[in-house]
């Protein structure tokens, strides 16, 4: 099939386009293929029209009601639902499109997807956390709520024609618990596009003063660890008595206003610098200054298995790191980081310093990641495994 004569609408609700990078990346490849993309997502700050065109990628945005809490959540999925669907609706009417890819959370699309798929629209659900347990993780697994998630995504997996997994955990998962065929799996990281990937000269203001700058790059929700970074860093300012190292956390979430309070209450204001989110530009002054980053997500059964594009990120620019020993952060790290106990902040904090006190360690650690990226882990790669779900979807049944 010709791709030029191809519609596609990209549904995601957890971020404004094109700051979701991954999915900003997918409707760029795609476009560049020959498709004709249409994207539905929420607005954001800096994202606020309704409808524009950026690189030839159509973008609906709609309004998104933030909530906390199981009900709350609830509510806002159910006011996105509504939303997205008339969206699709005005997108169908427009392009005829033929394949609805949606990315979760949540796994409440497929209601969607079921309905174009009476006018032989193909789905393709991109798998980005597993639901049932970032619910586990955040308000445990009983009740009726966490059934309703569990079965919202035996529902998406049976509804989809292809499934995109985030890495090998993902596709186990997809085949085991999902029941979807092998050979309709396909593995798309989410990897840095070195095209876009700009080192700078390091900026010493960063520092604020101080010798050595630590960076987190990313969500701050309530499975990302940030309070045991805090711990962390309490533990290297109090008990180890090292003034020299500042801290920049990078990023936004729901949880930015407690750490912000935990910040203050333990004193390390003048250590500790949230930034919220920040321009492309600004982010890569702040990774090119590191002198290291860190990803503190704790193991639970969610992040165990799931691929922190932080971690690729740091290796992008060349950065040593220091993460929690889960199954897929080594798996996408390999010996490009030192790993601390899981969820134990003190170990965290010496293996923090171990790197911090190696100038040759982290050299060594940032040129194994980098070298990483360039051979195996960039999306000039991963694109090709996007480029054949779409073929496989395609494929007359």
């Amino acid at each position: 099939m010709d791709q030029k004569n191809v519609a596609v609408c990209i549904i995601v609700e957890n971020l404004p386009l094109p700051f979701g990078r991954r999915t900003w990346q997918e409707a760029y490849t795609l476009t560049e293929a020959g498709y004709r993309v249409s994207v539905i997502c929420p607005k954001g700050r800096g994202f606020e029209k309704s409808r524009e065109t950026i690189d030839g990628i159509e973008i609906y945005r709609h309004r998104l009601w933030e909530a906390s809490g199981p009900f709350g959540y609830l509510f806002e999925y159910a006011w996105a639902l509504v939303s997205e669907f008339c969206l699709a609706l005005k997108v169908y009417r427009r392009t005829r499109f033929r394949v609805l890819h949606a990315t979760n959370p949540p796994d409440t699309l497929f209601l969607i997807a079921l309905f174009f798929k009476l006018f032989g629209v193909r789905f393709i659900f991109d798998h980005h956390d597993l639901n049932p347990e970032l619910f586990e993780a955040k308000f445990g697994k009983r009740g009726l709520l966490y059934r309703l998630v569990c079965l919202a995504e035996r529902l998406t997996y049976r509804t989809a024609t292809v499934s995109i997994a985030t890495n090998q955990s993902y596709r186990e998962i997809a085949v085991r618990r999902g029941g979807i065929s092998p050979d309709r799996v396909f593995i798309v990281r989410s990897c840095p596009d070195l095209k876009n990937i700009r080192p700078q000269p390091p900026d010493p203001a960063l520092k604020e003063g101080k010798a050595y700058l630590v960076v987190y790059v990313g969500v701050m929700g309530p499975q990302d660890g940030l309070d045991l970074l805090l711990e962390s860093v309490e533990y290297i300012l109090r008990s180890a008595n090292r003034g020299d190292v500042m801290f920049a956390i990078v990023g936004a979430g729901t949880e930015l206003p407690l750490l912000k309070e935990i910040a203050a209450r333990k004193g390390l204001g003048s250590h500790v610098r949230f930034t919220g989110r920040i321009p492309d530009a600004e982010l890569a002054a702040y990774l090119s200054t590191a002198d290291l980053g860190v990803a503190p997500d704790p193991k639970n059964p969610m992040n165990d298995v799931s691929t922190m594009n932080k971690i690729l990120e740091y290796m992008a620019y060349g950065r040593p790191q220091v993460i929690y020993d889960l199954t897929e952060g080594r798996r996408s790290a390999e010996d490009a980081a030192l790993y601390a106990q899981p969820n134990d902040p003190v170990d965290f904090a010496k293996q923090i310093l171990t790197l911090i006190d190696s100038e040759e360690l982290r050299r060594t650690l940032g040129e194994r990641g980098r070298k990483r990226i360039e051979q195996l882990l960039n999306w000039d790669i991963e694109k090709r495994a996007l480029l054949k779900a779409y073929a496989t979807a395609l494929e007359n049944r």
